[in-house]
């Protein structure tokens, strides 16, 4: 025992005695790869980096924020729109929504990393990318994905996981048009083919870039709205346009409800869809700052105007009600907060607090015109106001970025990424709402002829409707043998 004793001693007097020299090498080391960061940064970023560069160029506050993102995401597909959607149809065909959400949500996530993420974040051509990342090959832990400025990258998982959040919610929009009227296989297929031919070439269309530090050098190497200057910022014209107008191509062609305009269809639980609408707020904040990629100074501006956007759109949709009707109701001011929601979608990094807030005030009046005027005027079958609160809202957020990006107005105007390092360029108002304008057309004409094609097939091969009786009775029972509330 006593030499155990003087040998630990010995030995730990020894490594006491170390420490000062060991503490100075870790002092010469850091003071080392100080002066090689400061004379990085004295040199300027570093022109198309390798990986090994990349990934000493990597935040953990920016992965972190976009890994917080995609669950808020989630949380915005389940249970959010499950719950908001739910609670708006009637009883017998709750669980029939609740379910319907949720598999899509599942099936897309794995659409999505199959062949998903390789189709619309890949080069390709301006419509389309390629199979370079099918089943996500070449995508690991040590590969990385851009982010909006020069010499900043997250992992590449970061950047999946948040844009498969994305293809998730899109097509879990669309049933609120044609809720409590269609059969489930069909619109597990229909989801399938929809991603693939509407909703990937969008987003390449949209998003797809060669990022900041190679586009100098590859200027073709970027998706066909990209490369004409559109603007937008989370998913106006991929995600809301998009969703609004197969959703009204879907109600038109799969016809109207049994009963519609004879029997009453109120929403059986206001509560459901008042805890889904707020869940939805609180997801969105992920969906719009998020989108910024980084957790920085754009990502709270995003963040601001996602939130007073959204009050402004709710406060509005109640004084018109309380002016038409003379009673403002829980259902228009949630329906008035997505509204604002999905306009101030595109332009959240792109437009100042005040701006946003008459952004949001515009898209809740012209979206309460289509969902209490010209739905009834026209007589098509939107359910849960799919186009009317989406496409609508959608449209009006497009083309209003094109305004609110104005740094005259307090806007964040647009980066030139042709040069490296990118620099803010000269903002021409007319000229952006006009290449809005191209962006919201070339997006309605492409997911409105796809969705077309798919609902027609679908209808006269496996059919998209249940029969009269089944949808009587109510699909929780027809489709999936259960109920969503047994008293």
């Amino acid at each position: 025992m006593s030499k155990a004793l003087k040998f630990l001693g010995a030995a730990g007097a020894t490594i006491f005695a170390a420490l000062p020299a060991f503490a100075q090498e870790v002092v010469e080391k850091a003071a080392d790869g100080a002066a090689a960061a400061g004379a990085a940064v004295a040199d300027g970023p570093i022109k198309a980096p390798t990986v090994e560069q990349m990934a000493g160029m990597v935040d953990k506050g920016d992965t972190t924020w976009m890994l917080i993102s995609s669950a808020l995401v989630l949380l915005m597909s389940i249970p959010a729109l499950a719950l908001f959607y739910g609670g708006l149809v009637r009883t017998k065909n709750m669980l029939s929504l609740l379910m319907q959400v949720f598999m899509i949500v599942s099936v897309a996530a794995l659409v999505w990393v199959t062949y998903g993420y390789s189709l619309s974040f890949t080069s390709g051509n301006a419509f389309i990318g390629g199979f370079s990342k099918i089943f996500l090959q070449g995508v690991d832990t040590t590969t990385f994905a851009a982010t909006f400025s020069n010499n900043v990258y997250i992992p590449e998982y970061a950047f999946v996981v948040f844009q498969m959040t994305f293809a998730c919610i899109t097509p879990a929009l669309i049933v609120g048009a044609f809720a409590e009227r269609i059969k489930f296989t069909p619109l597990m297929i229909f989801t399938i083919l929809w991603l693939t031919f509407a909703y990937f070439p969008i987003a390449h269309m949209v998003w797809y870039w060669a990022g900041p530090d190679f586009l100098a050098d590859a200027p073709t190497d970027m998706g066909l709205l990209w490369g004409w200057g559109a603007l937008d910022f989370a998913g106006g014209t991929v995600v809301h346009i998009n969703a609004g107008i197969a959703g009204l191509v879907g109600c038109l062609i799969i016809g109207k409800r049994v009963g519609h305009g004879k029997e009453a269809t109120p929403p059986h639980s206001m509560t459901m869809t008042m805890i889904g609408a707020s869940l939805l707020w609180v997801g969105w904040f992920g969906f719009n700052a998020g989108s910024n990629l980084e957790a920085n100074g754009l990502a709270a501006l995003a963040f601001i105007n996602t939130f007073v956007a959204t009050a402004a759109a709710a406060v509005a949709w109640c004084l018109i009600e309380q002016f038409h009707h003379g009673k403002p109701s829980l259902l228009g001011a949630v329906t008035g907060a997505v509204a604002g929601l999905v306009a101030i979608t595109p332009a959240s990094g792109f437009a100042a607090p005040m701006t946003s807030i008459l952004l949001g005030f515009a898209a809740s009046g012209l979206c309460y015109v289509f969902v209490a005027y010209v739905k009834n005027k026209l007589g098509y079958d939107d359910t849960l106001d799919v186009f009317g609160v989406h496409g609508v809202g959608g449209i009006v957020g497009a083309i209003g970025v094109g305004i609110v990006a104005d740094p005259a107005l307090g806007g964040q105007g647009w980066i030139d990424y042709t040069v490296f390092p990118a620099i803010p360029g000269e903002y021409d108002m007319a000229s952006q709402v006009m290449t809005q304008l191209w962006a919201v057309g070339t997006t309605v004409l492409w997911t409105g002829i796809v969705s077309a094609i798919l609902f027609y097939a679908l209808k006269f091969t496996t059919g998209l409707r249940p029969t009269e009786d089944a949808e009587r009775e109510g699909l929780d029972l027809t489709e999936h043998g259960e109920r969503a509330y047994n008293y």
